[in-house]
């Protein structure tokens, strides 16, 4: 009887994130919120713990980005990101994706690379480059990267998890940015390869005959005139980040107060992270002239605030799920686990895959990950799973990138679950999990 109820239970939490999937943006949370309150009230389930220290680092990051984006620091970024595409246009297949990569590392969003995927697309075609390949792979690359910058909404989250258990975001990075920049690189080169040269594509030809393919609008190549405050706010911005990274991998630079045994212990990096974050936004706002109103009006704030309220609903349901089942959770999951700890990486990419959120995805899987005895060390090597949201099509940066590709060689294949982006993000996600592990294991050991 106690089995079919926890598997009622879990079928309450699935079924709250797939209604939540189905509604959209904020959609996520609130069917969370729902979920939750079936368990509290239905199945007399304690309500588990909300993701505070996760939300609050989100809250304080997007503050600082916010600001940023309000004096055009976004933009500056875009305009940098362009003049480096047009250097070399033959090898945009491997520069556009590096690009996409390090800005959205920088900037914690992926909404950085929309602006990019024009002029991407441009600079292919002017030059002969089949525009699939660089676009698809530098789509990829733009969420892949979330997962190893130090102020998106996925590392907030696996920082409020893994820094009560002494691995910080430091060590986290360790493991989880060069295992990222390798699988990158794979897939890059791979994705030169990929598909016929465009002359010779068969529906780029088709196009053309029929006078479906439209003049390409050159003035997305064009320098824009940005203000000086532009550039000023993302050097102050990326020096936060600097800030973030250097104490968090470096302990004896963080404050140390008494704990209840009188032990002094180095504040967390998650309340580091929401220090300099809110002390960053406020530099940007006295040195770069920035009006408070338009703050709360940039995209940045608003894609944010989904994800915070996402995260918000469907970590507070998982959590309340697996506190009050742990033990038979560990005791039925608890061998597999044991004997193959990498299908905690396969469960965290259906996640994503589902919702479409790796920050949700990190949520619901990792404490399962952290019950289960798996080493803090191998939950964060596994967490590049999350690019598992790209397996559908559905992402914003996947329908943007193959609308932008008129010449048709970005698409999706009669089989929904295999596209254009499907290669780069196996590749990624593949690569990089063995590097991580690798590195996990040689940094940090075995158990």
């Amino acid at each position: 009887m106690e089995t079919g109820l926890i598997i009622l239970q879990g079928v309450v939490v699935i079924g709250a994130i797939l209604l939540g999937v189905r509604m959209g943006g904020i959609g996520l949370g609130l069917w969370g919120l729902v979920g939750l309150a079936v368990l509290v009230f239905a199945f007399g389930l304690a309500p588990g713990e909300p993701p505070t220290s996760s939300m609050l680092i989100i809250l304080s990051v997007i503050t600082a980005a916010s600001t940023m984006q309000a004096v055009g620091g976004i933009d500056y970024l875009v305009e940098v990101a362009k003049k480096i595409l047009k250097r070399k246009p033959a090898l945009i297949a491997l520069i556009a994706p590096v690009v996409a990569f390090i800005f959205t590392l920088g900037a914690g969003t992926g909404f950085i690379y929309y602006p990019l995927i024009p002029v991407i697309f441009a600079v292919a075609y002017f030059n002969g480059v089949r525009p699939e390949r660089p676009l698809a792979v530098a789509g990829t690359a733009s969420q892949f990267a979330i997962t190893a910058s130090p102020v998106s909404a996925s590392m907030a989250t696996l920082v409020g998890l893994l820094d009560p258990v002494d691995f910080g975001i430091g060590d986290i990075l360790v493991v989880v940015l060069p295992a990222s920049v390798v699988g990158l690189l794979a897939a890059s080169f791979v994705q030169m390869r990929v598909g016929k040269e465009l002359a010779d594509d068969p529906e780029y030809q088709r196009r053309v005959s029929a006078g479906e393919i439209k003049p390409v609008d050159t003035s997305v190549l064009e320098a824009r005139q940005l203000p000086k405050e532009a550039k000023r706010s993302t050097f102050i911005f990326l020096a936060g980040i600097a800030v973030i990274v250097l104490l968090g991998m470096v302990e004896s630079l963080r404050p140390a107060f008494p704990d209840d045994e009188g032990n002094l212990v180095p504040i967390s990096t998650s309340i580091v992270i929401q220090i300099v974050m809110g002390v960053t936004a406020t530099l940007i706002v006295l040195f770069c002239k920035v009006k408070i109103k338009d703050v709360v009006t940039q995209s940045t704030m608003t894609s944010g605030l989904i994800g915070l309220i996402a995260l918000f609903g469907i970590a507070w349901l998982a959590d309340t799920w697996i506190a009050a089942n742990e033990t038979a959770i560990v005791s039925a999951m608890g061998g597999l686990v044991e004997a193959a700890r990498w299908t905690i990486a396969i469960a965290i990419f259906i996640v994503a895959a589902l919702t479409t959120s790796q920050a949700a995805a990190l949520a619901a899987i990792v404490p399962i990950g952290l019950a289960l005895d798996i080493p803090p060390q191998f939950l964060a090597a596994f967490s590049v799973a999350a690019i598992g949201i790209y397996f559908f099509p559905a992402n914003g940066s996947q329908v943007t990138s193959i609308a932008a590709d008129e010449t048709g060689t970005t698409g999706i294949s009669r089989f929904a679950i295999w596209h254009s982006f499907s290669l780069p993000m196996f590749i990624m996600w593949l690569v990089s999990t063995v590097v991580a592990l690798l590195t996990a294991a040689l940094v940090y050991g075995t158990s």
